[in-house]
């Protein structure tokens, strides 16, 4: 049976900033297609406008469950600069700058998402970051924050596999066996992880968030033991290392100045580090009850902060020196596997000889959990982008199981860049770009910001109470504001260091992220003549049918909230609900289809057992 939706197949949507449009009024009615199609395809025909659509390309499945949704926020993307890369952070500034720049951008980092914890749980979307920069300030700017961050995650996915295959040549037996083919092998690994379904994919990063998060669990354990004396020396080292060498180390300067400059240059560093906090809410569109499971995870990720950054960054200063001289060997000469970890050398000035291998494998299971995230979380900016119109829409097609594997495989495709650091000339061209997607994290963040700002705004001008909201987030808009202005002072003054002398590579690598996110958004802003969203106008949310759907497939326990058995409760939260997207009147308007609708729901709802 075939469905004439009154509307041609879908577009992506052709409205001035680049969101799907409905025509209500021509639709089938919710209740036919819950009916005889099932509640999943019903979700696709409300996001495509036309159950042929839907039909034809599928779309993705809520496969990920509490479980992974909450280890995925706690340590799904640590990757190799939590182990790694601190360790030059540290060896610039010191251990109380180290403290003090984690603390500091921690809290920048969650206030961010807090903000977008808020917009997640109103609106989970499949990309999210994106569909909210287009949905509530302005097409051009999904454009950009959506490529800007596709890239980013494409060319990551590389940098993490590269890291990977250099970290297994830390064993001896793996030396002499060409990088490449260690390469081969962890692509096979990621790209089979993510091609066959969402939960396969949420199964990995169970296992390797629990590992990374049991591993940083036992370092700080392993530094309150060592500094305490109860290593094999048993020498109490408390904070010996603060007074001797100090607790602030001068960098590009002298005095008062180098220690500030010290200070900053962790705050640009840190910021590097806790990129790939806000995949969770990107996973949200994949999430089983995303206004329960989301709320939880963001908030979550408070502790992911303090536990595993700030605590981890004061560990790391009281184990060793920040003019250790193994550290600073091991990354002046780029040593392979974890030689140039404070962690690794801190257990070798403990005399601990068996820990070191195997602190390597799990920098070596971190740096292939972080690929696998990137993989993934590459893949749906693609599919979000080709949801808005802005990327062509043979993307939108998705396998049985809900996989946008055209999305996948172009994204994998990226990762055969990874061959170019094989050889000594093209591994100069590889790290340009790298350097190319350095601060996207920081331009990614200030987008969530601004579109957070608008979106509290068209709350406020709307007359919607946020108080009514699932999940609503601390001191707005002031923590959205302050995150902006945070992470816009890092984006202009991260590369103060490359001033003097002037390096033309390190201002390269500092700043030419900016033009080309730049260019991208007055790109589609000339080519589609797309204008700022209007706080009055602007569509905080889904269409109401849809809204349902999704409320229907998060669990019979949410749906008891909105008043699917029709008490008078019930309907008046309905009524709420729906003054998110349409306003109470339009509300009303759908009242005569509610009962066939709710029929619907408990028809299904019978079938699955949720009645007796």
């Amino acid at each position: 049976m075939r469905y004439n939706m009154g509307k041609e197949a879908y577009t992506g949507g052709m409205s001035g900033n680049d969101s799907p449009t409905y025509d209500d009024s021509s639709r089938e009615s919710s209740s036919r297609i819950i009916e005889e199609k099932g509640i999943g395809l019903g979700e696709a025909a409300d996001m495509y406008g036309d159950l042929r659509a839907a039909e034809e390309y599928g779309y993705v499945t809520r496969g990920l469950k509490s479980r992974h949704i909450q280890f995925i926020a706690l340590g799904g993307t640590i990757g190799t600069g939590l182990f790694l890369g601190i360790g030059r952070a540290f060896t610039q500034a010191g251990p109380l700058s180290l403290f003090l720049g984690y603390s500091f951008t921690g809290f920048a980092v969650y206030a961010m998402m807090m903000s977008l914890g808020e917009m997640a749980t109103w609106l989970p979307l499949p990309g999210a970051i994106p569909q909210f920069c287009s949905r509530y300030v302005d097409g051009a700017m999904g454009f950009a924050v959506g490529w800007n961050n596709w890239y980013q995650s494409s060319i990551t996915l590389c940098a993490e596999i590269s890291a990977a295959a250099l970290i297994i040549q830390y064993w001896n037996g793996a030396q002499g066996i060409n990088i490449a083919a260690w390469i081969s092998l962890i692509i096979v690994l990621v790209v089979s992880l993510n091609i066959f379904a969402v939960s396969v994919y949420g199964e990995a990063e169970f296992i390797f968030a629990s590992i990374k998060i049991i591993t940083i669990v036992g370092f700080i354990l392993f530094a309150i033991i060592i500094d305490l004396g109860g290593g094999p020396t048993h020498d109490r080292l408390g904070f010996r290392y603060w007074n001797n060498p100090g607790a602030m180390k001068a960098y590009k300067g002298t005095g008062s100045t180098g220690r500030f400059l010290g200070l900053f240059s962790v705050l640009v560093n840190a910021a590097f580090s806790y990129g790939g906090v806000e995949f969770v809410a990107v996973a949200a569109g994949e999430a089983e009850n995303p206004r329960q499971n989301i709320p939880k995870a963001v908030r979550r990720v408070f502790w992911r902060i303090l536990f595993f950054y700030v605590l981890g960054s004061l560990a790391i200063g009281v184990l060793i020196p920040y003019n250790e001289p193994l550290l600073l060997g091991a990354i002046k000469d780029g040593a392979p596997g974890g030689a140039a970890s404070p962690w690794v050398i801190a257990i070798y000035r403990a005399s601990v000889p068996v820990l070191p291998s195997i602190i390597n494998a799990v920098i070596l299971t971190s740096a292939s959990s972080s690929a696998n995230a990137h993989l993934y979380i590459g893949s749906r900016y693609l599919y979000a982008l080709a949801q808005s119109g802005q990327a062509p829409h043979f993307l939108l097609k998705c396998s049985k199981r809900g996989v946008p594997y055209f999305c996948v495989t172009i994204t994998a495709s990226i990762s055969l860049l990874t061959y170019m650091s094989c050889t000594s000339g093209a591994e100069i061209v590889f790290e340009w770009f790298q350097d190319i997607v350095a601060i996207s994290t920081l331009i990614t963040w200030m987008s969530v910001s601004t579109a957070y700002i608008r979106f509290h705004a068209a709350l406020k001008t709307q007359g919607i109470d946020r108080r009514t909201l699932v999940f609503r987030s601390p001191c707005q808009p002031y923590t959205a504001w302050f995150s902006l202005c945070f992470f816009g002072m890092i984006t202009l003054f991260n590369g103060f260091h490359t001033f003097g002398p002037f390096d033309i590579h390190g201002f390269v690598t500092a700043y030419v992220g900016i033009p080309i996110y730049l260019a991208l958004y007055a790109f589609w802003k000339i080519f589609k003549g797309t204008k700022l969203v209007r706080a009055r106008t602007r569509r905080i949310s889904i269409p109401a049918r849809q809204r349902w759907m999704r409320r229907i497939r998060s669990g019979h326990r949410e749906s008891q909230e909105i008043g699917l058995k029709g008490s008078g409760s019930g309907l008046r939260e309905m009524g709420s609900v729906f003054s998110g997207g349409w306003g109470l009147n339009s509300a009303w308007r759908w009242g005569a289809s509610m009962g066939a609708l709710n029929s619907a729901v408990r028809s299904v709802y019978t079938s699955q057992g949720f009645y007796s």
